[in-house]
């Protein structure tokens, strides 16, 4: 079983993903968000690239059991219902809705992983089940970080250390034959330089210094505990669900999501 790592959905479009198992990680905050968002008995979210693919998906959709949710520069879209904190996502809220998607580079990854083999959610938050996902594949697998906007450099010091949890945790399985890319090497290592106080780590990287800065400091918390939300979003179709048995994959017939 191969590892790859991706620190940017920036650096591949949706051709080099097809066909592949991908887990995207996006912890502040969009995999957070769903898995919260999930958690709390949403019926389904659907990640769109765009704001106005938002608007249109969420036109033909009947309005009182769908919400928009998502951020630009990590505040609320203008007539969206929520934002992208996953503090806002709560069964009150959610429960029984589906979710139109739009976040600046989280349901980017996730539109573009959209003709993968198998497409997982993960963050700290559910670490636990993305390791026993990949476990039972045993297959090569990328883990695709959703990182920064290019602009911003692409790489984000958060995703990096989650996806190199992730592939400590599997090296440490005497069952599996892993083979390592450079990448995997590098964020494995980042994961022993940073990984032993997640919530300090959180709090000092760029995009984490931003959500404080702007109101969000209780997200953080919310993202750091590891664990905490033990259940595993997948792509069925054209949207993110629990998954609930082992058959969970890409429905190839349906149809695609709007850029």
């Amino acid at each position: 079983m191969k590892i790859d790592l991706s620190f940017s959905q920036g650096q591949l479009d949706e051709m080099q993903l097809r066909d592949k198992n991908v887990v995207v990680i996006d912890v502040l905050r969009s995999s957070t968000s769903i898995i919260a968002a999930l958690q709390n008995g949403a019926r389904e979210v659907i990640p769109v690239g765009s704001i106005e693919s938002a608007v249109k998906i969420s036109g033909s959709l009947f309005g009182d059991v769908t919400l928009r949710g998502g951020e630009r520069n990590g505040k609320m879209i203008q007539g969206f219902n929520l934002g992208n904190s996953p503090l806002e996502y709560s069964e009150a809220m959610v429960r029984g809705k589906s979710i139109i998607f739009c976040t600046t580079n989280g349901s980017v990854a996730m539109v573009k992983s959209r003709y993968a083999r198998l497409l997982a959610v993960g963050a700290f938050v559910n670490l636990s089940a993305v390791v026993d996902l990949i476990k039972s594949l045993n297959s090569d697998i990328l883990l695709l970080c959703a990182g920064r906007p290019a602009q911003a450099g692409g790489f984000s010091l958060e995703d990096a250390v989650c996806a190199g949890m992730i592939i400590q945790r599997l090296t440490q399985e005497k069952s599996l034959s892993i083979q390592l890319s450079d990448a995997s090497l590098a964020a494995q290592s980042l994961t022993k330089s940073f990984g032993r106080s997640i919530l300090k780590m959180l709090k000092n990287t760029d995009h984490g210094k931003y959500l404080i800065e702007i109101g969000f400091q209780k997200d953080i918390k919310v993202c750091a505990e590891v664990d905490s939300m033990p259940i595993l979003p997948m792509m069925i179709g054209t949207s993110i669900r629990l998954r609930k048995d082992g058959t969970a994959s890409v429905d190839k017939n349906a149809a695609t999501p709007v850029a």
